[in-house]
């Protein structure tokens, strides 16, 4: 018997939609799901007459493929992952390799790597990008782990992914232990804050401009044509004007409770746990728990209802700023997120390369944009650069929407809109450009109610000081930490 190329457990939609995509490509491939009769009807169906073969126990799965083994995981995240991993060591040889292709938080990723690097097998996390579609035409892939698989998978992982308009496949090695996977995490969270920023920019739009539905989608239609130009401004434009059979819009139809499966928040929590100031982000993540909150939503608005919103006296003109706001922010989203990847990667001495990234997400994720060429354009000039902010393209984009920016922050906060996103962007950078901030009296409260001292402007020195503010202070202060 003929053995497979590659094995895949897991046939929700992700898993059966790469296992096609595997052998649209010429791939034999075995798959494996806990219930036997989905793996069944997967191979009968979807399946027939491909090169393709289900297993319907471990042990099965294992012995049909060649050698070294290629198993990827597609489970969900967590303890299904530890789980299955532990019943598939007993069953592996050293220099197998096994892939977690879910959305599974880095720190699980490092920690798995490390187990299975002591039995010698190769543990790859793998992040990837695209939904539905993605995965079976072609998805970002991000892979990460023990650099010794990576010459195994680069042909089938580069052969499957999107290609980008100059034909480079959207899928390079990211680096080692959870590398793969803390991309994928700051991928979404980019996600997080894009589609948030859109979703503000439409209530601006619908609230404030009275814009009709077919005025808003022909808007995100011509946006799309220029700097904005992105597959989530597309999508947005498709949705704006979708009509169900009785002509009715299906947008206004859908709860305003917006989901979400955690890697905003694995984001967030890393960024608070290395000091990074993720607050666009970070905005978009509790905008979501805020939009759950319904009932309580419902109760105010009758107890606060909103005041008559004037529509601006320049409609046009209003629109032009709006369009500046959205891709000033975008720029601060953006930046926020490498800025926080280039704290990870030195902390973790993982040499990310964001050029690279950058280009991997120009085909097949979700935040594919022609901006990102970009990105890879001031990462090419500057591998080691700070921040986004700081390249020469970025800093022109950014002067030159300053005026439309806060015109679009003032509409918005005097019609009563809340717009935590495009508002925090605003503020980031507002505050990152400060030279002089109120931090100085936060630490004079510090010094006073709880003697944690303080540095002295100029002095290199980095010597502390305590001042005896109320004059009954003894000469105690406390021991200087950071967190």
């Amino acid at each position: 018997m003929n053995k497979s190329d590659f094995g895949l457990i897991g046939l929700a939609v992700m898993g059966e939609n790469l296992v096609m995509n595997m052998l649209h490509k010429g791939y034999t491939v075995t798959v494996y799901n806990r219930t036997p009769e989905k793996s069944e009807l997967f191979v009968k169906n979807r399946g027939k007459g491909l090169k393709v073969t289900a297993a319907y126990s471990l042990e099965s799965f294992v012995d049909m493929l060649a050698s070294p083994r290629k198993i990827m995981l597609m489970v969900k995240a967590g303890k299904p992952v530890d789980d299955l991993i532990e019943r598939l060591i007993p069953l592996l040889r050293k220099g197998d390799i096994l892939i977690d292709g879910g959305n599974s938080n880095f720190p699980d990723s490092n920690r798995r790597f490390s187990e299975l690097d002591s039995k010698g097998i190769l543990f790859v996390g793998t992040g990837i990008s695209g939904g539905e579609e993605g995965a079976l035409k072609g998805p970002s892939i991000m892979p990460g782990g023990a650099g010794e698989a990576w010459p195994y998978l680069k042909p089938i992982f580069q052969d499957i992914s999107a290609k980008a308009k100059d034909g480079q496949p959207c899928c390079q090695w990211m680096g080692p232990e959870g590398a793969g996977h803390f991309v994928k995490t700051v991928h979404n969270g980019i996600e997080y804050g894009d589609m948030q920023l859109i979703s503000e920019v439409y209530h601006l739009m619908k609230s404030v401009l009275k814009m009709t539905h077919d005025e808003m989608a022909e808007t995100f239609a011509k946006w799309n044509r220029g700097d904005l130009d992105s597959y989530l401004v597309k999508i947005t434009a498709d949705i704006m004007s979708y009509r169900d059979s009785e002509g009715n819009i299906i947008l206004e139809q859908i709860l305003d409770s917006a989901a979400q499966k955690g890697t905003g928040k694995w984001m967030v929590n890393t960024a608070l746990e290395c000091g990074s100031p993720l607050t666009l982000i970070s905005e978009s993540v509790f905008s979501r728990f805020l939009s759950n909150l319904t009932g309580l939503r419902e109760r105010l608005s009758g107890t606060y209802p909103a005041s008559e919103i004037p529509a601006p006296p320049d409609k046009k003109q209003a629109l032009i700023n709006l369009e500046k706001a959205l891709f000033a922010s975008k720029i601060i989203s953006y930046a926020q997120g490498f800025s926080l990847m280039r704290s990870v990667s030195e902390s973790n001495r993982w040499s990310l390369d964001y050029r690279n990234i950058a280009l991997i997400w120009r085909g097949g994720c979700i935040i594919r944009s022609v901006f990102l060429d970009k990105i890879a354009e001031a990462y090419e000039a500057d591998p080691q650069l700070e921040s986004l902010i700081l390249d020469g393209y970025f800093m022109e984009k950014l002067t030159g929407a300053q005026s439309g920016w806060r015109e679009t922050i003032a509409m918005a906060v005097n019609a009563g809109i809340p717009i935590p996103a495009l508002s925090g962007a605003l503020a980031y950078f507002d505050g990152i450009r400060c030279n002089n901030l109120p931090a100085n009296l936060i630490q004079a409260q510090r010094d006073y109610f709880g003697a944690h001292r303080y540095q002295k402007k100029g002095d290199e020195s980095e010597e502390t000081h305590h001042t005896n503010w109320t004059g009954t202070g003894g000469s105690t202060t406390s021991s200087s930490y950071s967190i």
